[in-house]
């Protein structure tokens, strides 16, 4: 008998904050992106949102103004605050102002 390997995941749904940073990324880069599908865990990079290093600046610019927080661009946790949707919006809920 043969056996099937089934992969899966679980996948945390956006809260509140995150749902309205996700709207905020995609408002201000004029993405055409389904919100339906991107969870807390959607990676901003690569194959999450495809967002390059650019995008990131005009993001970092965009939640400056929105938000009162001072994204750094030599910040060594860079990596990890802009992981995922989930790891940026918990940065922004710590260095709120």
């Amino acid at each position: 008998m043969e056996r099937a390997v089934v992969e899966c995941c679980w996948v945390r749904m956006m809260n509140n904050d995150e749902t309205e940073l996700a709207g905020l990324i995609v408002s201000t880069l004029n993405l055409d992106y389904d919100l339906k599908k991107v969870s807390s865990e959607t990676p901003l990079y690569g194959k999450g949102l495809g967002l390059d290093s650019i995008d990131i600046l005009e993001i970092a610019l965009a939640i400056s103004q929105k938000y009162k927080v001072t994204l750094h661009s030599d910040d060594e946790n860079n990596t990890e605050i802009f992981r995922s949707i989930g790891s940026l919006n918990q940065y922004i809920q710590e260095n709120r102002l």
